[in-house]
């Protein structure tokens, strides 16, 4: 197999794609800011910088108005795709954190897309069960457990219009897909990314970006 054309991503180029995409707005910045300095340990759960404006393009370009989030953490996803929501476009967000889920709360009102917003304090599968069995939802993002991965997959799928799309957050997981003797998590991405590429309700695309980033559509 050849490798097309790759370029190092360094900082000094990660600054400038930054500089080259659509700018964080100050709540943006101050909800990634307020996030590192509460939750240094845990900040990795944070989408990165370039997937906010990413997500908010998403949303536009396919005219989402009934968005699902799983895994919220303290609520950068979850505000850039409110953001970008047209009028009387609603955002149902699943998480298990009042804690986390609170800095979220803050930056959402400051930015005013607070009533777009539905947080469920709860397992994202009961969240998932409890809604309309027929397809309603024009996007989904997740961006949570890995063990639970194919059963949101598979909870989603069904609820999904044609022509809605899935966003999956960190399906390279820092490499350990390549690793077939690889236990935990890894290997749980791994088989999530087999069982996506075997479903052909969907059509899909993995890319490179952050820690692997999965676009998947359903076939009309």
């Amino acid at each position: 197999m050849t490798k097309g054309n790759s370029t190092k991503i360094t900082d000094e180029l990660y600054a400038y794609m930054l500089a080259h995409n659509p700018p964080l707005d100050a709540v943006q910045r101050g909800l990634v800011a307020t996030t590192y300095e509460k939750f240094p340990d845990a900040a990795g759960m944070q989408s990165a910088q370039e997937q906010g404006p990413l997500l908010a393009f998403l949303v536009r370009l396919t005219g989402a108005r009934h968005i699902v989030e799983v895994g919220t953490f303290t609520g950068f996803s979850t505000l850039s795709m409110a953001q970008a929501l047209p009028p009387g476009g609603t955002l149902i967000a699943c998480d298990v954190s009042e804690e986390w889920t609170a800095f979220g709360r803050e930056a959402w009102e400051a930015a005013g897309v607070a009533d777009r917003i539905d947080l469920r304090i709860a397992p994202a599968l009961d969240t998932l069960r409890a809604l309309p069995v027929e397809p309603h939802i024009d996007m989904a993002y997740v961006d949570a457990d890995k063990e639970s991965q194919i059963a949101y997959w598979e909870e989603l799928v069904p609820r999904l219009r044609p022509g809605g799309l899935i966003v999956t957050d960190n399906t390279l997981f820092h490499g350990t897909v390549l690793d077939e003797s690889t236990t935990g998590a890894g290997a749980v991405v791994r088989a999530f990314n087999d069982h996506v590429v075997a479903d052909t309700r969907m059509e899909s695309v993995l890319l490179a970006i952050s820690d692997g980033l999965t676009l998947s559509r359903k076939r009309a």
